[in-house]
């Protein structure tokens, strides 16, 4: 997957095409709440389809268009308040796209979406997509159903996003040149401490065994990404200790406090930027002059400080100079 390129102009149309129509840009999850069809994951987001050479695996390949293609993975929760994720996704795409492939921040982005629930209580506990180049990424947003469910506790089914992006994943960037995909894991809660062998028999088909730790699993998970958990604001677990000491614990400095979940692209696109080695002010200039609200840039910018400080990390020698030029009235974070 992922051999076309990405058009601003026909994501844009297609939104205006929704705005115009008065329709949802989630088309699968309108027509599950409409009743014409029943509520389960689209066929092209089922984390157990096979593909085409029969195997159960996201791809993400070189081709002449993107010779040296860079995965980059998202998967939201998509329970309760959490559910608004999507849409705010839907909104600012062009932004994060824009950012990552006009700025140079990685020149041959594949991008994949993917959302998750609770595989104790839903209907749709996992939905992945495929790793896009192109508008085929706004697809497989349009196709996830917002169950917005989910238990009464403080735990989501995590864990089986982490697997599938450990075992399910095929990318050149690894194979090919020793390289990691980015992953941004994006809850208010956190993942039960076991990759469960039932669930993953029933939801992805894989034969387990016997469960798995999630630290086992994360370990695995990081030999092919460079992973992130985004914990936003407006949410009652933001400052429980309860949730984000176990997350501490877990992913480190590569937790991300997120105070307006609105800023998520933005984040994204800035910690991108920063583990490829650019400054964080350049960061942000860049993604102003992408058109990127100012204040949301100045926002997304501060929470990846503390990440930023701890990666300590420049380009220098592949940096040809600043991705834009920095203003005097820029205010952006600089480290």
């Amino acid at each position: 997957m992922g051999r076309g390129d990405y058009s601003h102009e026909t994501y844009s149309a297609r939104m205006r095409k929704h705005t115009d129509e008065g329709t949802s840009p989630f088309t699968h999850d309108a027509d599950v709440r409409a009743g014409r069809t029943e509520m389960k994951v689209h066929e092209k987001l089922d984390p157990s389809k096979k593909n085409a050479a029969g195997r159960v695996i996201r791809e993400s390949f070189d081709s002449d268009s993107h010779p040296e293609s860079h995965p980059v993975a998202v998967l939201f929760d998509v329970t309760g308040s959490m559910s608004d994720v999507p849409r705010i996704f839907v909104e600012k795409l062009g932004t994060l796209m824009a950012t990552l492939v006009k700025k140079d921040f990685l020149q041959h982005p594949h991008v994949l979406f993917g959302a998750i629930g609770d595989a104790t209580c839903d209907k749709v506990p996992l939905q992945v997509g495929q790793f896009e180049s192109g508008n085929e990424m706004d697809e497989a947003l349009s196709l996830i159903v917002l169950e917005s469910g989910g238990g009464a506790h403080n735990t989501e089914s995590y864990e089986l996003g982490m697997y599938y992006m450990a075992r399910h994943t095929d990318m050149h960037h690894i194979t090919k040149r020793g390289g990691k995909g980015y992953l941004f894991l994006m809850g208010d809660e956190i993942p039960y401490p076991k990759v469960k062998r039932t669930e993953i028999k029933a939801i992805i088909g894989d034969d387990l065994q016997e469960d798995i730790p999630l630290e086992v699993i994360l370990a695995e998970l990081r030999e092919k990404f460079e992973v992130f958990w985004i914990i936003p604001g407006g949410t009652s677990h933001f400052n429980d200790d309860a949730v984000i000491k176990p997350l501490r614990e877990l992913f480190g400095q590569n937790l991300i406090k997120l105070e307006n979940p609105t800023d998520v692209c933005e984040v994204i696109a800035s910690t991108i930027g920063v583990n490829e080695g650019y400054d964080l002010h350049d960061v942000g200039i860049a993604l102003k002059d992408v058109g990127a609200d100012a204040k949301a840039v100045d926002r997304a910018t501060n929470a990846v400080v503390p990440y930023a400080k701890s990666r300590a990390v420049t380009k220098g020698a592949t940096a040809t100079g600043k991705l834009v030029e920095s203003g005097a009235s820029d205010t952006v974070a600089r480290l």
